[in-house]
């Protein structure tokens, strides 16, 4: 049987770690930290998670909730990990992250098939008949194994640029001025909700666009030879002050969105709200739900504080920015995450070109159980096109070239239903519904086969 080599500490590659050892075989895990330290990383943990705490939506029949589904459905052994760790977060899954990490890591230690390597690796073997690589560096590779990378496909990187959203210290928040809600009340109400009035909001808005921006450094910029200031942004991740100088109303229609958030003191909807979610376990902090942004620390100290209740804020960590870097999956990749020019190695995670905590994971499951019919001579079979997992797949393997960008899962990439039964059923619901229904029970089939 052939030895697997997964590296990457983060999401994907413990989760195929795992997968492969539980399927009987032998892993060495690589990661870098801390003998190199990345520019968004803060520790050397396993599984860190650097921007929000959250895994999405558990709002059943949404898409979110049927990805997460089908790996529970594969056993998925960080998703566990997320389960054991929950925080309140009304209809959405987040984690302590602290917590979680332990988990992951005490699961990794336990495991006698994996062998960790704390060490950068910089080459990559794809003619050792012996071993097969599942590579899940992730967006933040290191210079020296992004560049052995782009040697081995002969293709150039593209990039785009995400960001972290700040935490507050929950003992600095005037709950006075906030009160809790979960939108249209779906689920308990776990979130702290900052109402703003037209005026209020208007202060705040001028303050954010006129803000100072860090200035870009040399590996922030695209391309990297310090020519251009160009930062090019992930469109589903935009930091907020980009997205306020779309248009006055551009924010009270996204991350500051009022809808279905009713101020028990007024009985109304506020004009703009900032909603803080639970960081960890003993609600001690929280973040601000999509507030990601690449503004000066002393900056966003005084932009944020403009806020209804965190006037008097304690900021435990600002917001930055860091470049995420993925391959071009569609001309690279099959459907198995192998590389089409050299099959004995596998890309995962967000370098391969999905997006999200649990989209990377759900891509070192595929990836580890992958490889491990691969290490035991055995031909691998895609997940499933109507399945959640395989339709993610499917799109950042057959995405139209020149417009590929990382992809979350969505509705939008599953099979749509026939034209007759869409005809016949008008409500998006139970079309979602019909949709999860179908994807399971692919997905089931597709686990039966092993």
């Amino acid at each position: 049987m052939k030895k697997i080599k997964v590296i990457g500490g983060g999401l994907a590659g413990p989760e195929a770690a795992l997968q492969a050892a539980s399927f009987g075989c032998e892993v060495d895990l690589y990661e870098m930290r801390p003998t190199r330290s990345t520019e968004a990383h803060q520790t050397a943990d396993f599984a860190e998670l650097v921007c929000s705490n959250s895994l999405k939506s558990e709002s059943e029949n949404s898409a979110p909730w049927l990805l997460k589904q089908e790996m529970r459905r594969a056993n998925c052994f960080l998703l566990a990990d997320a389960d054991a760790t929950s925080v309140p977060a009304g209809h959405a899954l987040a984690v302590d992250r602290e917590l979680f990490s332990k988990r992951v890591a005490d699961r990794i230690a336990a495991e006698p098939r994996i062998t960790v390597h704390r060490e950068e690796v910089t080459a990559l073997d794809a003619d050792d008949a012996a071993t097969l690589t599942v590579l899940a560096s992730g967006p933040l590779s290191s210079p020296a194994l992004t560049a052995e990378l782009q040697r081995l496909t002969g293709a150039e990187h593209l990039a785009f640029y995400d960001s972290i959203s700040p935490i507050v210290d929950a003992s600095t928040i005037d709950m006075e001025k906030v009160y809790f809600a979960a939108r249209y009340d779906k689920g308990s109400a776990d979130y702290i909700n900052c109402p703003f009035t037209k005026e209020e909001y208007e202060t705040f808005l001028d303050a954010l666009t006129t803000a100072e921006k860090v200035e870009a450094k040399d590996w922030e910029r695209f391309p990297e030879d310090g020519t251009s200031d160009k930062l090019n942004y992930f469109e589903g991740c935009l930091p907020i002050e980009e997205t306020a100088r779309r248009g006055r109303d551009t924010l009270r229609f996204g991350p500051m969105k009022p809808v279905g958030l009713t101020d028990p003191k007024t009985g109304r909807w506020p004009y703009a709200v900032v909603q803080l979610r639970q960081e960890n376990l003993r609600a001690d902090s929280y973040n601000l739900v999509g507030f990601q942004n690449h503004l000066k620390f002393g900056e966003q100290a005084r932009v944020l504080r403009l806020i209804p209740g965190l006037e008097k804020a304690g900021f435990l960590r600002y917001g930055q920015i860091h470049r995420n870097t993925y391959i071009h999956a569609p001309s690279l990749l099959t459907e198995t995450l192998q590389l089409r020019a050299h099959p004995a190695i596998l890309i995962a995670g967000q370098l391969s070109g999905v997006e999200g905590y649990t989209e990377s994971i759900a891509s070192g499951l595929l990836a580890g159980r992958y490889a491990a019919a691969l290490a035991q001579g055995r031909a691998p079979v895609p997940a499933p096109r109507h399945s959640a997992n395989g339709s993610l797949t499917h799109y950042i393997t057959h995405a139209e070239s020149k417009r590929f960008q990382p992809a979350n899962i969505t509705f939008d990439l599953l099979p749509p239903l026939e034209e007759e039964l869409r005809k016949r059923i008008r409500d998006k619901k139970e079309r979602h519904r019909i949709q999860c229904e179908r994807a399971l029970e692919a997905w089931d089939g597709w686990l039966k086969q092993g």
